[in-house]
């Protein structure tokens, strides 16, 4: 089975930015949904981090793979996606506070952002991979934080920004995947589909 507008790739994340990606790039989807703990363990690596949280939202993604509406997709898709400053994770801000910490952390300097996917496919393959891009912020001053915080645009995003929004006035350069910062790194997934006989397009 491969997919088409019948058999689509079943995508068990509620983020809007992969769903269109995907859509952009001509795969067809449906969108399930899973809950996921995303909660920080103390001391833990980024890289672990991702790794645990993708392999937990997978085996929730196979289980709502199982269920009759669902059979007749070829594959389940999950992602989840870090902001990295200094060895540090910075996920969804907690309230304007937290948001502004973290507007003022990335101000001026360096950062890498991490996706981290994992691809299942229902013969029983799975193929997982990481995708990292550095991106560099301009200098902001505290009025170009505040407002930017008052827009609510990164209150539920990883580093409390959306690169494709309105934070773009404050991107200096990216070096890597600019799909990978809006949240699917979207060339190295239709790469995983087609290693997995998936896609052909």
């Amino acid at each position: 089975m491969v997919l088409s507008h019948s058999s689509p790739l079943l995508l068990a994340s509620g983020s809007p930015r992969r769903r269109e990606l995907l859509q952009f790039a001509g795969v067809p989807v449906r969108v399930g949904t899973i809950s996921a703990d995303e909660s920080l363990l103390p001391g833990e690596a980024w890289a672990v981090y991702l790794d645990r949280v993708v392999g937990a939202k997978l085996e929730q993604a196979e289980q709502l793979s199982s269920q009759p509406e669902h059979r007749d997709c070829p594959a389940v898709l999950v992602a989840d996606t870090v902001v990295v400053v200094d060895g540090a994770v910075l996920g969804k801000p907690v309230d304007a506070v937290d948001s502004a910490r973290m507007i003022r952390l990335l101000s001026g300097r360096d950062h890498e952002v991490s996706t981290r996917f994992a691809l299942h496919a229902r013969d029983g393959e799975t193929l997982a991979r990481t995708v990292t891009t550095k991106v560099t912020v301009r200098t902001l001053s505290e009025l170009e934080v505040a407002n930017y915080v008052a827009s609510k645009e990164g209150d539920d995003k990883a580093g409390g920004y959306a690169i494709q929004g309105g934070f773009s006035f404050a991107i200096r350069s990216i070096a890597g995947s600019y799909a990978c910062v809006v949240g699917l790194p979207i060339c190295e997934v239709v790469e995983g589909l087609q290693a997995l006989r998936l896609w052909s397009a």
